[in-house]
C-alpha cells in the first residue's frame, strides 16, 4: 500500500505540463488505480441496450459478482443470468459441457425464451483454450430462434487488442440481418447516450425526410431490427467506427464518420459532408457560429477566471474543448487523461504553444490514489473523474460527450458548465453511481 511521507507525495509521473507531454501516451503502462468516479457505461450495461436480450455471464464467483450487482443497481436482474466456474470444472475440463448445460438450463427456466441471449466467457476460457465458437454453434443449433451474441468479460485483453468494451459494441449489431436498404432511413452506431434532438445532424437528417435510428431509443426488439434496412450509418464517436464498418462490409450500409469535435471549422466540414450524402441544403455555418460565440460569451460573463478541469470519460476529445475555452478567454488549468486519440494532434500541438502551463494529468496512476484533492478557491470541472480529483461540487455530469453534438452542442455546453457553475452537486453520492443515463437503484 503507498504511504504518505513527511505528509506530502510527489506527484511526479502522474501530472506534467503539456509542453512535456509525449503524444498519443504521456503516461507509461503500470499498476494502476481506479477511482471511484463510476459513470462511465460497462459491458453489462451496453448489453442491455439490445431490448429483450438476456445476459448469461459465465465466470468465477469473485468476477462475477460485480457484473451481478450492476444487473441489480439497474433493476434488470430478470435479464440476467450467470454460470459459477469451479475449480473442479478446471480440473476436470469440461468447460464446454458447463457452459452448454447452464444455458441450456437458464433458457428451459425463463418464463418465455428471449430474442437474444449475449453470452460472457471470461479470461478463464482463454487460458484453458476453451473451444468457444463450438459452444456457440451447438447453442444456435439447439435454439435457432434465438439470436447468440458473442460477448467476452476478459480483463486480459484491457491493453491489448479488442477490449471487452469495443468487441461489445462491434456486437450490439450483430443481430442485424440484410434487408433491402432504404434511402430514408440512417443510424447512429455506436453511441451510448442519445443524441440531443436540437442538434444539426438531426435538422439536417429531418429536412431529407429519413427517419433517424438509434440503438439507445429502440425499445421493442423488432424495432432494434429494422435498423438493418438504413442505408446510412453514421458513427460520432471513435469506438463507433469498428461497428460501423463492420455493418458497411457485412450489410453493405454506407458509413460516414462524424466525430464530435469542437472546432467550428471541422464541425463544417462534418456537416456538409452529411447534408451532401442526403443531397439537401448545407447548414449555414455562419449564422450557428455566431450563436456559439453568444453562448460561449455569456458562460464567460459567469465563470469568470474561474479554474476549469476537463477528464476523458465526459467527451472523447477534452483538448479540443480545452482549446475552444482557452480561445475564448476561460481558464482551464488541467486535462484527465492516461492518453489522446490521433484526432486530437493538432489541438495538443496548439495547447503546447499557447498554453504551455496547462496540467496533464493521469486518471489511473497508482500515485492518484494518495494526490491531494482539495482547493481553497473555486475549481469548474466537465466529467466525473475531473470532478473527483480536484474535490470540487462544482462540475458537468456527463459521460461519453453526453449525446451533445456540433455548434449546437458547443452552446449546449456553454449552458451546462454555467449551470455547474451555479449549483453544487453531491459529488461524492453521484460519480459512485455506475452507468450514467442508466436506471440505478443505489
Amino acid at each position: 500500500m503507498l504511504k504518505m511521507i513527511h505528509g506530502k507525495v510527489d506527484s511526479s509521473g502522474a501530472a506534467m505540463p503539456v509542453t512535456e507531454a509525449a503524444f498519443p501516451v504521456p503516461f507509461p503502462s503500470q499498476l494502476e488505480y481506479n477511482s471511484p468516479a463510476h459513470g462511465t457505461w460497462n459491458i453489462v450495461h451496453i448489453g442491455m441496450l439490445i431490448p429483450g436480450a438476456h445476459q448469461i455471464y459465465v465466470c468465477t464467483g469473485n468476477c462475477n459478482r460485480g457484473v451481478v450487482l450492476t444487473a441489480a443497481e439497474m433493476n434488470a436482474s430478470h435479464r440476467f443470468s450467470t454460470i459459477t466456474v469451479k475449480e473442479d470444472n478446471i480440473l476436470e475440463g469440461d468447460m464446454e459441457d458447463l457452459i452448454i448445460d447452464g444455458v441450456t438450463d437458464i433458457l428451459e427456466k425463463l418464463p418465455e425464451k428471449p430474442p437474444a441471449v449475449i453470452l460472457f466467457p471470461s479470461c478463464v476460457h482463454r487460458f484453458m483454450g476453451c473451444d468457444i465458437p463450438m459452444v456457440y454453434r451447438v447453442l444456435r443449433s439447439r435454439y435457432p430462434e434465438i439470436h447468440f451474441v458473442e460477448g467476452y468479460m476478459d480483463c486480459i485483453l484491457q491493453k491489448a487488442g479488442i477490449t471487452p468494451d469495443q468487441r461489445l459494441r462491434r456486437e450490439l449489431y450483430s443481430c442485424l440481418e440484410k434487408r433491402p436498404l432504404d434511402r430514408k432511413s440512417v443510424n447512429i452506431i455506436g453511441s451510448t447516450m442519445k443524441i440531443d434532438p436540437d442538434c444539426e445532424l438531426v435538422e439536417l437528417t429531418e429536412a431529407a425526410g429519413c427517419c433517424l435510428k438509434q440503438i439507445t431509443a429502440c425499445s421493442t426488439f423488432d424495432e432494434y431490427l429494422s435498423m438493418s434496412e438504413s442505408y446510412l450509418n453514421l458513427s460520432l464517436l471513435p469506438i463507433g467506427k469498428m461497428p460501423a464498418d463492420v455493418l458497411k462490409e457485412r450489410l453493405g450500409m454506407k458509413h460516414l464518420y462524424l466525430p464530435q469535435c469542437f472546432g467550428y471549422e471541422e464541425i463544417t466540414d462534418c456537416l456538409n459532408t452529411l447534408a451532401d450524402e442526403l443531397e439537401v441544403p448545407r447548414i449555414r455555418a455562419d449564422e450557428r457560429i455566431r450563436d456559439c460565440e453568444k453562448a460561449l460569451e455569456k458562460a464567460k460573463q459567469i465563470i469568470g477566471q474561474t479554474p476549469i478541469a476537463i477528464d476523458y470519460t465526459a467527451i472523447p476529445r477534452p483538448l479540443g474543448l480545452a482549446r475552444l475555452l482557452l480561445e475564448h478567454g476561460f481558464h482551464v488549468i488541467r486535462i484527465y487523461a492516461d492518453s489522446f486519440i490521433s484526432e486530437e494532434e493538432q489541438d495538443f500541438q496548439w495547447l503546447c504553444e499557447h498554453a504551455p502551463q496547462l496540467m496533464i494529468y493521469a486518471t489511473i496512476h497508482v500515485k492518484m490514489r494518495v494526490l491531494p484533492r482539495k482547493y481553497d478557491e473555486k475549481v469548474l470541472a466537465v466529467g466525473q473523474k475531473a470532478a473527483y480529483f480536484t474535490g470540487t461540487p462544482y462540475f458537468v455530469n456527463m459521460v461519453e460527450g453526453g449525446g451533445l453534438y456540433g455548434f449546437s452542442g458547443i452552446c449546449r455546453m456553454a449552458e451546462l458548465m454555467t449551470e455547474a457553475y451555479l449549483h453544487e452537486k453531491n459529488t461524492e453520492n453521484l460519480i459512485i453511481r455506475k452507468g450514467l443515463g442508466c436506471e440505478s437503484c443505489i
